[in-house]
């Protein structure tokens, strides 16, 4: 299939056949293998934060911020899991960076690693949409360990998926990482994508050589179990020895849809309105015409997501086929339902079944 028919097809919402997605993944792989671990674009340039699946939101955000080839875009990873239409979301990624190389760059998350979409819904919706045969996530998956690892922008911004890492002090450290494989439980790539800036009170400490020797502004455990949190001191340091200006990143939900951390020189970008559909947060894109002239665009989800709840609060009110499979299935002393009546692939079925995951607003 030429590229532009499979965007056709993309942009309404349908899937690709498995052969096809098979050979996009190919070419993709083709193409990331010649890219640096850090790449280096120029602005004007469109960074977007977590998308999670919500195809609708990601449609929305094209329509604020312009399409591709017109808008330059910086995706700063994690596409799949939590939302309904992943395996949507990531192709229509995969085959823009195909047609349009130079104008849409994608970082890799800490989602977009083969252990979490087993946990977190993107293997699950592989074999829901295209059956338990299928190889989909294993193509799509593949590519994850591809994507590249940070992106500097006009030699001064440094962005990436999570934060810091006490194994890096240079860029030149993230540029000989072996990142063509999953990402480990522990060291400087899982650290590029899992930690988060924590950002203390620091009127009580006084002195400002007392400021650099407060633990609390070094690296810390991160409560996520994998990466760091760090302080102003670490940010200051790294930001100094690698002649930068300042960090943009994503991996943390905003309910502003973004959140600005030690005076400016950390910011994160969150794009997933309503969140798993139920967290009620706005989400942002950041416009940045040159290195000091930016724009937040905030904005809610898309009416597709709105219809989506809609449709699923009228199928609990009207539905008893539905109503009595969910209160089965939280009766362990019943496991025998027939779900005969209830479509399991349907908008009201997979709504309700993101609103009973578990969230964690730092996964």
């Amino acid at each position: 299939m030429e590229l532009d028919e499979c965007l056709e097809l993309l942009y309404k919402g349908q899937l690709l056949p498995e052969v096809t997605v098979r050979a996009l993944c190919f070419k993709l792989k083709e193409m990331l293998v010649r890219e640096s671990n850090v790449v280096h674009i120029q602005t004007p340039v469109t960074v977007v934060g977590d998308i999670h699946g919500q195809f609708h939101d990601m449609l929305e955000i094209f329509l604020i911020g312009g399409p591709v080839p017109d808008t330059n875009y910086l995706f700063l990873g994690d596409y799949v899991d939590r939302g309904l239409y992943s395996v949507e979301t990531i192709m229509l990624l995969v085959v823009l960076k195909l047609r349009y190389p130079n104008r849409i760059h994608l970082l890799r998350g800490n989602h977009e690693s083969r252990q979490i979409t087993q946990s977190y819904g993107f293997y699950t919706e592989c074999s829901n949409k295209y059956g338990e045969g299928s190889k989909v996530w294993q193509y799509v998956t593949d590519i994850f360990d591809y994507l590249v690892l940070c992106c500097i922008i006009d030699n001064e911004i440094f962005c990436v998926h999570g934060g810091l890492s006490p194994n890096v002090q240079t860029i030149d450290q993230i540029k000989i990482i072996d990142r063509f494989r999953e990402i480990p439980h522990d060291g400087a790539m899982a650290d590029l994508v899992w930690s988060d800036p924590e950002e203390i009170d620091t009127s009580s400490i006084g002195h400002r050589e007392n400021f650099y020797h407060e633990s609390s502004q070094q690296f810390q455990i991160s409560p996520r179990g994998a990466g760091y949190t760090f302080g102003r001191c670490v940010v200051e340091k790294f930001l100094h020895f690698n002649q930068m200006d300042r960090i943009y990143r994503a991996h943390q939900l905003c309910n502003d849809g973004y959140q600005v951390y030690f005076d400016g020189l950390v910011t994160t970008v969150w794009s997933a309105p309503n969140y798993c559909y139920r967290c009620g947060n706005k989400a942002s894109i950041l416009e940045l015409y040159s290195k000091n002239e930016f724009y937040f665009n905030v904005f809610e989800e898309a009416p597709e997501n709105r219809l989506l709840n809609d449709n699923f609060n009228s199928s609990i009110t009207n539905g008893s086929a539905i109503n009595e499979y969910f209160d089965d299935a939280n009766n362990t002393g019943s496991t025998e339902t027939s779900i005969s009546d209830v479509d399991i692939f349907s908008d009201a079925y997979q709504v309700k079944s993101a609103s009973s995951r578990r969230v964690e607003y730092f996964l």
